[in-house]
């Protein structure tokens, strides 16, 4: 073997390294820098100070056992996160187990597909928007239900509270779950099904038993889809939220529209090794690379 054949694999691979090293490491290297900043009204000063994360949790301790403000965000964020997974996990497995099992014919499978992502051919923020004459004080929900006599006044918790933020957040990223786990169950060996029904296994056996741990690589890849996403976003909290809901993101957005840089990377790197520990331990579930 020549020298040259050698090396091919790392010429071939060298574009997508520079690429991953330029829009990935580099820009996580300078957030990471610039989180030891100073930084004043007008200015940053390069330095290496610990302030910016000394003030994230400045008074935390002599709170408690009262939530200080930065616990209480980071709880609002993670409960946003565990019930957008819960429930996009619930709708993402039956429209995938449905589009995998219940569809025979391929042709229809992808029609079906297709249709799923139609919503997403569409702005994010139009999608959002789309739930305000849904769910507000006079919105078609309210309306119809007083018309029913089931209510005698408009529900005010339906519009930006946590209820409105959860369901947009579902209706955005529900996708993210569909086609990791409906690729999973594609993979799975039909003759394995049969199998199970030969030997006397129920529906829900073999549900549990075959189905579900032959499709945890999608599962955990969806997962993590969807929490990474959630984690980082303030556009729809502070929109379905009506502005009134915290979150880490809401908080770094915030920090950068008043040019507190060094801030704002700080409480950015906190967030990622969050999202990052939440991965790992995901990720400790099941062996990505060992199963794909």
């Amino acid at each position: 073997m020549t020298r040259l054949a050698r090396y091919s694999p790392y010429f071939l691979a060298l574009p997508f390294a520079l690429v991953f090293l330029a829009f990935f490491v580099v820009p996580l290297v300078l957030v990471v820098v610039v989180s030891f900043w100073d930084y004043t009204e007008y200015s940053i000063i390069p330095d290496f100070i610990l302030t910016n994360y000394a003030e994230m949790f400045e008074g935390c301790l002599a709170r408690l056992p009262d939530l200080c403000t930065t616990f209480a965000t980071y709880l609002s964020t993670l409960k946003f996160v565990v019930l957008t997974w819960f429930f996009c996990l619930i709708i993402g497995f039956a429209v995938a187990y449905y589009l995998a099992f219940c569809v025979s014919s391929l042709h229809m499978q992808i029609v079906l597909f297709l249709i799923c992502t139609i919503p997403f051919w569409t702005s994010n923020v139009i999608r959002m928007i789309s739930w305000i004459p849904l769910l507000g004080r006079n919105g078609l929900v309210n309306e119809g239900l007083i018309s029913a006599g089931l209510i005698e006044e408009p529900i005010e918790w339906l519009l930006y509270s946590s209820f409105s933020v959860t369901i947009a957040f579902v209706h955005l990223y529900a996708l993210f779950m569909v086609v990791p786990i409906f690729n999973s169950m594609m993979r799975i060996d039909r003759s394995l099904i049969e199998a199970a029904y030969d030997g006397g296994a129920n529906g829900w056996k073999t549900l549990t038993n075959v189905i579900i741990p032959l499709s945890k690589p999608g599962i955990v890849i969806g997962s993590i889809f969807v929490i990474t996403i959630v984690m980082g976003d303030f556009l729809t909290v502070g929109v379905m939220g009506g502005q009134q809901i915290a979150s880490v993101g809401k908080i770094i957005q915030v920090e950068m529209s008043y040019l507190q840089f060094p801030a704002a990377a700080a409480n950015a790197v906190v967030l990622l090794m969050l999202t990052l520990l939440i991965i790992v331990a995901m990720t400790r579930i099941v062996d990505i690379r060992k199963e794909l």
